[in-house]
Order: structure tokens, then sequence, then C-alpha cells
């Protein structure tokens, strides 16, 4: 019953997600939401409490079917596998849809976006940018639209690399259908397609900007290879920085309007410029050697709980800071931020761009 509950909360009225991500964390899981016989919502008294009413029932055992019947699953916010990465963002779904593969917890995730008039330039560099980050082995995310999407879709299961494609519209649907056959690719390759929309979700514009935050949050860095000034592009960089992660900019011709979005983001410092593969994974710390045998604790005098940290990043070089919160949950997000900022004053740590850390080079 608890799969037909967590699809149920996708057909309350009036009730968004935000909401049901903090009756969930009051509550602990979906079926205790709807066992509460209580009228009164515990967030206040002018925000409903979900309740399942017949109507949400048949559409919740209507969805399970059509999951069924085409491979769909479902990953849930409460479930050990939803991404990390989605979890640190105050707006992420509580729950996505997805056809193929898990690739959401990668080591390494970058956001490819841009115009859908690529030209050839932008096609170029976005082939050349994706093929050099093959050797650092990142999954690539995008959002299978014309033109840069599916060249960066393309370049990745071309470079061997997994992708992730998030739709703006239900799995009942490939849009735009041009792009169907390197869906099924997608597939094939052991990759994903993913959307938070219910299976006959249709492409409606407004969907578009809520499927960016996705793209962003799944990502350590957005790279934003070509586009105009106005776009879901510029948008899901500004997203990416609002939730700390990297961005990067292609900078291309100065009569070229598809490379003006990418000079502002470049100019307000929102994004770093780069021209290759390199040069993202030299800003992530990619490109560094993890180190062989250091021990810190021979050569610097370290607490229990500094050794505990240290000796988790030993085991786990370029560890995101909030895979260390999962690893280590004794300690509070303040108090792990103190004991990493600590070990980074004691030269132990260093802390990549990305929020992900390693030992120090000794």
């Amino acid at each position: 019953m608890s799969i037909l509950h967590r699809l149920a909360l996708q057909f309350q009225p009036n009730i968004g997600p935000t909401t049901i991500k903090k009756l969930l964390q009051y509550y602990g899981s979906e079926t205790a939401i709807f066992a509460e016989k209580s009228r009164i919502s515990p967030l206040g008294k002018k925000i409903p409490l979900p309740r399942l009413t017949r109507e949400c029932l048949t559409l919740a055992e209507q969805e399970l079917r059509h999951m069924e019947r085409n491979g769909i699953k479902l990953c849930f916010c409460t479930d050990a596998d939803f991404p990390k990465r989605l979890t640190a963002c105050p707006d992420a779904p509580y729950m996505f849809y997805y056809k193929g593969e898990n690739v959401f917890s990668h080591r390494k995730m970058v956001a490819v976006v841009g115009t859908r008039n690529i030209s050839s330039y932008g096609k170029d560099v976005t082939r050349r940018i994706i093929d050099g980050l093959a050797q650092y082995d990142v999954c690539v995310v995008s959002g299978l639209a014309r033109g840069v999407d599916a060249v960066a879709h393309e370049q990745a299961l071309d470079s061997g690399l997994k992708t992730a494609a998030v739709l703006g519209c239900g799995l009942s649907t490939i849009y735009p259908d041009c792009n169907e056959r390197l869906a099924h690719r997608i597939l094939d390759s052991g990759s994903a397609l993913v959307s938070e929309f219910s299976f006959f979700t249709k492409p409606d514009r407004q969907n578009f900007p809520q499927r960016n935050r996705i793209i962003a949050g799944m990502s350590d860095a957005t790279i934003v290879m070509e586009t105009a000034n106005k776009g879901g592009s510029v948008i899901t960089a500004y997203i990416a920085q609002s939730y700390n992660r990297d961005v990067f900019a292609v900078p291309g011709s100065l009569f070229s309007q598809t490379s003006e979005g990418c000079h502002t983001l470049i100019r307000k410092n929102v994004a770093a410029l780069v021209t290759s593969g390199n040069d993202i994974a030299e800003m992530m710390g990619w490109d560094l050697e993890a180190p062989s045998s250091i021990q810190p604790s021979l050569f610097i005098e370290l607490s229990p709980d500094e050794q505990a940290v240290t000796d988790l990043i030993t085991q786990t070089p370029d560890i995101m800071i909030d895979d260390i919160m999962v690893a280590l949950p004794q300690f509070p997000p303040s108090k792990l931020a103190s004991l990493l900022l600590q070990l980074e004053l004691k030269g132990v740590l260093q802390c990549n761009p990305g929020k992900s850390y390693r030992l120090s080079r000794r």
C-alpha cells in the first residue's frame, strides 16, 4: 500500500511539494500522513492535510498500472537512493519517476545546458568539452531538448559516459518527438529518463522552468555552452548558483547573439570561463592525484572527532559534504562544518570547488 500512498500524494489538490516534504518530516512516512485522523494540520490551520479519497486512490492505482506496464520506477525522498545532491536543495521534489538505470548518485555529475538554436560552433564546443570530461567519468545531465541538450546527451553516449535526461512532461511522451530515437539510445546505454510529472502530463510551457531546478540540483556543476541573454539556460545557471553549485560558461563570438548569455554570466561572475573539459576538471579538483598513503594522525595531533572525519575522507577521496553528513550522522551540521574547517586550517584537508573534500598533498 505504501507505493499507492506515495503516488496519492501526487494527486492532492492545493498541496504543493514543500508542504508535503514538511508533513513527511513531521509524520515520518506517507502512510502515517494518511492515517492521521485529525482535521487540523500540524503546519497551521490554513494548510490542509492530505486525504486518501476514492478519487485520489483511483488516480494512484491508474498511475501504478502505467508504471508497471512501461518499466517506470519511483524514487522517493525517504529512499536511500534518492539523490543526496537534490536533498540539499530547498525546493527539490519529494519524488520523481525514472525509466532506465539509477545514475543519480554517480560520483561526478555535470549539467549541460544551452540554446535550442545551436550553431555549428555550439555543437563543436559541446562535443569537445564533454569528450574532454570523459576521462573523469562524469554523468551528463540535460533536458532532452533540441540543440545543446540533444548534442550533450549524444556526445556523452559517444564518449562512453552515463547521461540523465530530465523531461518537462510525463514519461508517456518524448518531447520533442524528434529526439525519440535518442531517448531509446539513452535507455539502451544503461542511462535514464527522469520526470517529476505524472505519466500523462503534457509538455506545457510552465513545466520547463520547474524541470530546470532538477537539472541543476542533481549536478555538482552546470555548464552553459551557448545561449542568448534570455531563456531557460540562464535561469538554470542562476538556480545552480542559488544551490551553491559551480557554474561554468563557454565564451563565443562577440557578434553572436547565442553567446551573449554566456558572456553576461561570465561578466557578472555567475560563471567561470572555460574552454575545455580539463578546465572544468581542474576547477572542480578532479584532476588532482589521490594521496596514496598519507596518515595525518602520525604528524598532526587530531581529536577523536577530527580523526573520524579524516578516516572517512582517507577511505573516500573527493567525498561531497552531503555524503560526509550521511556517513557521520553523530555530528550535527554545525559541528561537522567546524571540524572540516579546523582540519583545513591544520593542513590535513583541502576543500575543492563543489564542496568535495580530500586529504591535502603534503
